[in-house]
């Protein structure tokens, strides 16, 4: 507001970078993303705070990207107004008529944005992420719990359906295999990635709720050295000691670990045990369509 009190046109790069200044926000900040990544954190909020301004009607756009302070927005600046978030825009301008087709979403917003002091608050692209991540976490969480219901059997087949999803072998049966056989230093499959079978990934699947030590990726490492073997993968439940992270550090021999909360995200990544639930399409203004030849 005090940027555009000059009265004259600015475009959102110019409102942009004079924030940029104000605020003294450095080259780090400026690269830092929203958590989906689909925009950068500071433009967004630059964008989406000319958005409320001009729905309360304090800046008007007389072309595409263009911005004028309006008579409003004079006499609301000249108020002095010690904070202007979107908590005061709805008590003091047309938002307060306007939010009633917003349901509870401006107490939503203000609940996550903290007291009414607070200046910055979350833009709905943050709310929606927000509120996506949320989700993933609890997915992730009841993933884990259902596995670890299930037999060690049945996580030794999960874990060999995933390894497929993710490309290394192929669908079809003889290049995936699940062992299961006691005595064969803890081996539970094998993925076969050529099909001559020339190069094989083997596979352990611990499903436990107690974290793994060094001691048992040693066995692992003792029993692909028996197989010749360069390539495994140790998957488990639940996480890995430190003793376990420096052994696969200091071998010769290749082996992945993944974790309990690596699982999980793997498979909702390559939709291993879970399934579509909702899709939500948003649009935007088609800028392109509104120009006149």
């Amino acid at each position: 507001m005090e940027f555009m009190l000059d009265g004259k046109e600015h475009s959102t790069a110019d409102i942009r970078d004079w924030m940029t200044g104000y605020f003294k926000v450095t080259a780090e900040e400026l690269a830092l993303k929203i958590p989906s990544g689909r925009a950068k954190l500071f433009a967004n909020r630059v964008a989406w705070a000319i958005a409320y301004f001009k729905m309360a009607e304090i800046l008007t756009s007389p072309r595409r990207s263009i911005y004028i302070i309006t008579e409003f927005g004079r006499n609301l600046a000249a108020k002095n107004p010690k904070v202007l978030n979107l908590k005061f825009l709805i008590e003091n301008t047309v938002l307060k008529e306007k939010k009633k087709s917003w349901g509870s979403a401006e107490e939503e917003i203000e609940a996550e944005s903290g007291p009414a002091t607070e200046i910055v608050q979350r833009t709905p692209d943050e709310l929606i992420d927000l509120g996506q991540r949320q989700i993933l976490e609890e997915l992730k969480s009841e993933l884990l719990q259902r596995v670890l219901a299930n037999t060690p059997s049945f996580f030794e087949h999960l874990v060999i359906d995933l390894l497929l999803a993710m490309g290394y072998g192929s669908s079809n049966d003889e290049y995936a295999e699940v062992t299961g056989k006691s005595g064969d230093g803890g081996i539970d499959g094998l993925i076969k990635e050529d099909k001559l079978g020339l190069d094989v990934i083997y596979v352990q699947a611990k499903r436990w709720q107690n974290p793994i030590s060094g001691s048992e990726i040693q066995q692992f490492a003792g029993a692909l050295q028996a197989k010749r073997a360069k390539k495994g993968i140790f998957i488990t439940t639940s996480y890995f000691q430190p003793s376990a992270l420096k052994f696969v550090q200091e071998i010769d021999t290749r082996i992945v670990l993944i974790d309990g909360a690596k699982l999980s995200e793997l498979m909702v990544e390559y939709n291993v045990g879970v399934s579509l639930s909702k899709s939500i399409l948003l649009k935007k203004i088609d800028s392109d369509y509104f120009v006149e030849e």
